[in-house]
């Protein structure tokens, strides 16, 4: 199993702007989120959870719209599917634990579970999919891909919306709105 530092180097071997470099960034900050909240309390926490709760959201947002229609041609619909429908469950968990208090016990557990489930499902997206991704699309092509994850992510929704995750076609229809609803969340502390 990879982990942050892993990641990292992994990132830093591929061109700047490369999707595949900016997704495993994403996943290594994702990693050291999950162990900032788990050494936390209180205001922090929560803020961190906030931090780990919008990167996740728009992270996946990202791949649905901008990786998996390439990685559909590339690895197959089978393999595809399956990482949608762990995005459509983690998006289910990720709702449920932002309606926790950060210092309820039931948080903790619960965050314990969903950090295996996020960990195991990032090592199959880095295995199966973002490996296949770089030896499938030259570097400009994967450049591309990465200029329109950065266009996707700003637009995307910051909060989990378990209804619309794991399809494309509901994120692209549905996102700009949720989105919006979203930031204005955010900024008021909602």
């Amino acid at each position: 199993m990879s982990n942050a530092v892993q990641e990292r180097e992994r990132a830093a071997t591929l061109p700047e702007g490369d999707v595949i470099r900016i997704l495993l960034e994403q996943h290594a900050q994702v990693r050291d989120l999950f162990a900032d909240i788990e050494s936390s309390g209180g205001q922090l926490k929560k803020e961190r959870f906030d931090q780990l709760r919008a990167l996740l959201a728009v992270h996946e947002t990202g791949e649905e719209i901008v990786l998996r229609p390439v990685s559909v041609e590339i690895v197959g619909e089978a393999v595809v599917d399956s990482r949608n429908e762990e995005e459509a469950e983690a998006n289910e968990v990720l709702k449920h634990l932002e309606s926790l208090d950060v210092d309820d016990p039931a948080f903790d557990v619960a965050l314990k579970v969903f950090k295996t489930a996020v960990g195991e499902h990032a090592e199959k997206e880095e295995t199966e999919e973002f490996e296949a991704v770089i030896a499938a699309c030259d570097p400009e092509r994967r450049k591309q891909l990465g200029t329109r994850l950065r266009v996707v992510e700003a637009l995307a929704p910051t909060h989990p919306h378990p209804a619309v995750a794991g399809s494309t076609a509901a994120q692209i229809l549905t996102g700009p709105f949720a989105s919006m609803v979203d930031r204005v969340r955010d900024a008021l502390g909602v």
